[in-house]
């Protein structure tokens, strides 16, 4: 996309309209200020659209699929109603299966749990912890962390042909990374595997609300996401993907909705036939509300236009990199390089800074909320700031000298309901910070940094 396209895709597109959009906070020097919300990787603002869909549904709600009430009726179409426009929001084969859970960790490990015996797993060490820890109890292969996109292939190719070709296997990809925002060649990996005899399931908790996913384009087994990502912060997630495996594998709860029929034995035990649909996993109550607005959210994505927010986000990320390009003390993380494609999720450390006090100047000072740590990748972590992740910093401790390598770090992150004023206060508050330092004094306090009373 050129940038006369994407400068004249800004003008038209103003953010999509969010909840706290209007919400101001205290500053500790006095004063209040429109809350800017820069932690979207961690949990997007749900989208007004999504709320007002939902608010209207609330007064109908009623329990699903087993009662012969009106209310009950309702939700059950609107339930499985649900499932459909998700579906095809992803873009699923006709034959997929798309089970809702409670968040994309949720969701892998759901996975997890269906895999065939003896399965081999491949995952980079550069996931997030939902994709890389749920399988423990498989034969896993961790991968070094690739620089760039093709050494990520050539990487996985070289796995996958040294394993055994006559079991299962199953590959584990992100689709944008939690830290850097770089998006992975997903369909490429995809081919790598199935040359090879595996499966791949898409981590896209990242990814999916940033840019459309196509399971059929990509070609990709599974797909994992969270509704809290996807402007729908209703602990909802969604796994979409091939039938089989998760119709041969036990129930993930085992509980009503589950099963279509149970009987007693002679022996005192009981027979249970499960369902082989998506309700084999999906026992108890759903999340009606959840599964809804994950749907009012997919609608509300797919009628503004991927090309027309992609466009525009792609204007704000030029901003932020920009103004953080013209602070020296500022480095950027990144796997693949300054070149490399990617959504609204930056990561970086300021030299002289702990990561942590900053996050707190941030937040107490300019009313910026944005995230420091590890963001649940400590490998990955430790890779791009070349230190032990699990040496932490303390808000309190005299700051890091000069050119001393940072222990953590601090993500802004943004998307379709970011303003312009937010990333450029952020920017301004960046520089501010570093050029003149900390108005306040700060402290540690239950193990986070906060302003001194």
């Amino acid at each position: 996309m050129s940038v006369s396209t994407v400068a004249a895709a800004t003008t038209i597109c103003a953010p999509l309209p969010v909840l706290g959009r209007d919400v101001t906070v205290p500053l500790v020097t006095g004063g209040e200020v429109t809350y800017a919300a820069l932690d979207y990787a961690a949990s997007a603002p749900a989208l007004q659209r999504v709320w007002d869909d939902v608010a209207a549904y609330a007064p109908y709600y009623g329990s699903v699929h087993r009662g012969a009430g009106y209310l009950s009726q309702l939700s059950t179409d609107l339930f499985e109603n649900a499932r459909k426009t998700v579906e095809e929001f992803l873009d699923c084969r006709p034959d997929d299966q798309l089970i809702f859970t409670r968040s994309t960790t949720d969701s892998l490990n759901l996975l997890a749990a269906a895999l065939p015996a003896d399965c081999q797993v491949f995952v980079f060490e550069t996931e997030h912890h939902a994709s890389l820890l749920p399988w423990q109890d498989a034969r896993v292969t961790y991968l070094n962390a690739p620089r760039t996109p093709g050494q990520a292939v050539e990487t996985l190719e070289q796995a996958l042909a040294a394993r055994d070709p006559q079991g299962p296997a199953l590959v584990c990809v992100t689709g944008a990374s939690n830290v850097t925002g770089e998006l992975w060649p997903v369909r490429q990996l995809a081919a790598a595997a199935h040359a090879h005899g595996a499966r791949i399931v898409l981590d896209a908790a990242q990814l999916a609300p940033h840019h459309p996913v196509s399971v059929q384009d990509l070609d990709v087994d599974w797909i994992a996401f969270s509704g809290h990502k996807l402007y729908a912060p209703f602990g909802s997630g969604v796994l979409a993907g091939r039938a089989d495996w998760l119709q041969a594998a036990d129930p993930y709860l085992a509980g009503g909705g589950a099963s279509r029929k149970v009987s007693r034995r002679e022996d005192g035990g009981v027979d249970v036939e499960w369902h082989d649909s998506a309700a084999r996993h999906e026992a108890g109550s759903p999340n009606v509300i959840g599964a809804y607005s994950i749907a009012s959210a997919c609608k509300a994505l797919t009628e503004a236009g991927f090309d027309t927010l992609v466009a525009r986000e792609q204007h704000l990320i030029e901003k932020v990199r920009t103004g953080l390009a013209e602070v020296p003390e500022v480095k950027v993380l990144s796997l693949f390089g300054d070149d490399a494609p990617r959504v609204g999720v930056i990561s970086f450390v300021v030299d002289g800074w702990n990561s942590s006090h900053f996050a707190a100047a941030l937040s107490a000072e300019y009313g910026i909320g944005v995230r420091d740590g590890l963001f649940c990748a400590h490998p990955l972590l430790r890779t791009l700031l070349g230190t032990d992740p699990q040496t932490q910093g303390e808000c309190g401790a005299p700051e890091a000298a000069p050119g001393e390598k940072s222990l953590n770090a601090i993500r802004v992150s943004f998307g379709a309901g970011t303003p312009d004023e937010h990333v450029e206060r952020f920017v301004g508050a960046v520089r501010e910070l570093v050029t003149k330092g900390a108005k306040w004094t700060y402290h540690t306090e239950n193990g986070r940094c906060v302003p001194a009373v």
